[in-house]
């Protein structure tokens, strides 16, 4: 059984969802998301909640069941807050600026890489070594931090690299006499 998926997800105040057909839709103050029901799953509205529950105690539908829940979660939580992940940049010389709207990361390659953000995700760079990415679709902002870091990950032994603000990276020693 799911744990996750028998709590109920609230509707904060300022949030609007509605459900048609196969589709919830949820509308807020900073957009409006949708999330396509797996026909495994029932989702019902109910006192401001809204309730996710499997159709059958089939595998599948136990497998969709937590899943369907917490996408169902970030819809309510991306169209009122957003979403945030921030990436620090170590190494000399890398560093990353904004051209209108596109990303250009010096990172020690023989050319700068220049990263254009779908729609829906903004990019910002505070400082030239911090990069802000924002978005009200979970799954876009991880994705495009994901190609960001991807560029640069953090090495073992100097730690330079393009990291997530909360990641830890191991550091080796390096050869010893």
């Amino acid at each position: 059984m799911s744990r996750i998926g028998k709590s109920p997800v609230s509707i904060p105040s300022g949030v609007e969802a509605t459900i048609s057909q196969t589709t919830l839709t949820t509308k807020g103050p900073k957009g409006t998301l949708s999330f396509e029901i797996p026909e495994q799953i029932t989702v019902a509205i109910e006192d401001e909640k809204i309730f996710v529950k499997p159709r059958s105690n089939s595998k599948a539908a136990r497998q969709k069941w937590g899943m369907s829940r917490t996408m169902i979660a970030n819809c309510v939580k991306g169209v009122r807050d957003g979403f945030r992940k921030e990436l620090h940049i170590t190494g000399v010389g890398y560093r990353a600026q904004m051209d209108k709207n596109v990303l250009k990361l010096s990172l020690g390659l023989s050319h700068d890489v220049s990263i254009v953000p779908p729609e829906g995700i903004a990019i910002s760079t505070p400082a030239t070594t911090e990069i802000i990415v924002e978005g009200i679709d979970s799954q876009k902002v991880g994705q495009v931090a994901a190609n960001i870091r991807k560029w640069r990950t953090p090495e073992p032994f100097k730690g330079k690299g393009i990291r997530y603000a909360d990641e830890f990276v191991y550091r080796k020693a390096g050869k010893k006499k």
